[in-house]
């Protein structure tokens, strides 16, 4: 009962933004409908017409079907940019195996002496299939669209991520700050439109051919208008960025920033993944980001001094779970090799090598490993020997770091080592790290503090971003709270940074986070 009140609460408070997400959601699922029908129909009666064409073309149209949407929407971001035009264009492939496959079965299963019949009255092929085949046809058909439209509905959920809007970004919100409200205030309005649009269109398909034909006609309108209803233009900023769902929700990310710096930018939700590419494409101009991350180099980013210090410290250092270091005593050891060894420039130039020249995290950190005298073999592995898995949230510094690691332990125990890589943001991590599903992952002191300690203002203040203070108060909530701990910091600090083009960040005089409201308050 407490999460249905904390669920009404949400959306009392956050109504216009649920009004313009459910437009938004509409509005993309009506215009790839729309692009699906216009070619999905005329591809299906061109194949239904020539058989020989349907193995290659619903084939084709089932390949489609079968790429994971995360993945065409990442293959698609170079082609097109962020925004709608991606994530209309891929819902667009998603409803065209449906509308294909049923125009096809509708046409095919229009009984044959009906179609002789009106040869045998004279009409004309083109006559034949507008006035008997498409006709009998379209309850058939307009099943291939209710199915298109399903699919579509909940895909569109992953727009969000190409800063295309939607309900998705509630639910992308929701899993990266551990949210189960946030969750739910967008998955149960998307399920709903999934239900309604069924339903109506249920409601259609019942109805007569004559009557068929006449609602086909009025969706041909009808859908332009509820796309066009997503597509009115934006009011223009000054400055558009675009920033994680982790950090809009963050304490110590953008609210923190709007508390400190009096900071609100206008801002769309990307993937952690797309930050930076947009920022380089000049898609956006502001992002969210890390200090220590290569492709600030690469790309020719600034950081923006954080001049209030509204980020705490971010050191590094493993989490692990006190029953694996009890079982296995050789386990803290291996690990300790590690600790103290990498500084911010080292761990900058590490993560530059996978970013942006695209080595093999493996690869680059064993060869770190081995610079600093901590490389030896992997030892022999006893049969039966117990595995250690360790964790790594979806970006390449968590990989690099897993994967030395993955080498300390090999060469260093008799443990065998498995990896879970890519688990997505902080929540995903700490929570497969309480449940016993993997045994430790890299995790930052600041994360810890702000996201999952979450300490009153007084504590902050008291502990005034002294990196030592707030290891020391970590350590021990994360003991007491968790049963988690804390081992020594591997030396480096990833701050959260917010990072603009260099070229342009000095054309507005913009060199730290002040100068920045400044701008935008102008």
């Amino acid at each position: 009962m407490q999460t249905l009140s904390d669920l009404f609460s949400f959306w009392h408070e956050q109504a216009a933004k649920l009004g313009q997400q459910t437009i938004q959601h509409i509005g993309l699922t009506a215009a790839a409908l729309l692009l699906g029908v216009l070619v999905g129909v005329p591809v299906g009666l061109a194949v239904a017409r020539r058989p020989r064409w349907a193995g290659p073309v619903l084939g084709f149209a089932g390949v489609l079907q079968t790429i994971p949407s995360i993945a065409l929407l990442g293959f698609l971001i170079p082609l097109m940019g962020i925004g709608y035009e991606p994530a209309i264009f891929a819902l667009f492939l998603y409803s065209l195996l449906p509308i294909v496959r049923n125009t096809v079965e509708g046409v095919r299963g229009v009984d044959a002496g009906v179609v002789e019949a009106a040869r045998g009255l004279g009409l004309t092929n083109w006559q034949i299939l507008r006035l008997v085949e498409l006709p009998l046809a379209l309850p058939v058909l307009f099943a291939g669209i209710r199915t298109a439209t399903v699919i579509n509905v909940g895909v569109a959920t992953l727009a969000a991520y190409v800063a295309a809007g939607g309900l998705g970004e509630f639910i992308f919100g929701g899993i990266a700050l551990n949210n189960p409200v946030m969750i739910l205030a967008g998955a149960i309005p998307a399920a709903g439109l999934a239900v309604a649009f069924d339903v109506a269109l249920a409601g259609v398909q019942r109805l007569s051919a004559r009557q068929l034909t006449r609602v086909g006609t009025a969706l041909l309108v009808v859908l332009p208008l509820l796309g066009g209803l997503y597509l009115i233009p934006r009011a223009s900023a000054r400055l558009r960025a675009g920033f994680s769902p982790e950090f809009v929700g963050r304490a110590d990310g953008l609210p923190g920033l709007a508390t400190t710096y009096d900071l609100h930018p206008s801002n769309v939700i990307l993937a952690p993944a797309l930050v930076y590419e947009a920022a380089r494409a000049g898609e956006v101009d502001l992002i969210d980001g890390y200090s220590t991350d290569g492709r600030i180099k690469a790309y020719d980013l600034r950081v923006l001094h954080d001049d209030k210090q509204a980020f705490p410290p971010y050191y590094a250092a493993p989490v692990v779970r006190p029953q694996a270091l009890a079982a296995y005593p050789q386990l803290a050891p291996a690990l300790a090799r590690l600790a103290g060894q990498i500084n911010d420039s080292m761990m900058t130039d590490l993560n530059y090598q996978v970013d942006y020249l695209h080595k093999a995290p493996r690869a680059v950190a064993e060869a770190f490993l081995r610079q600093r005298g901590l490389w030896s073999a992997p030892r022999p592995t006893p049969a039966g020997a117990p595995t250690i898995t360790l964790g790594a949230k979806i970006f390449a510094e968590q990989t690099i770091l897993v994967e030395m690691y993955a080498a300390l332990i090999r060469a260093n125990t008799d443990l065998n080592v498995a990896t879970k890589t890519g688990l997505g943001g902080t929540s995903i991590c700490f929570e497969a790290l309480r449940r016993g599903e993997i045994d430790l992952y890299p995790e930052y002191t600041g994360t810890g503090l702000l996201v999952l300690l979450q300490p009153s203002a007084a504590v902050l203040d008291s502990l005034g971003g002294n990196p030592q203070a707030v290891y020391d108060y970590v350590q021990q909530g994360f003991r007491r709270r968790y049963n988690l701990e804390w081992l020594a910091p591997l030396g480096f600090n990833n701050a959260y940074a917010l990072l603009m083009r260099r070229q342009q960040a000095a054309n507005l005089g913009i060199a730290s986070i002040s100068q920045l409201g400044a701008y935008l308050r102008q």
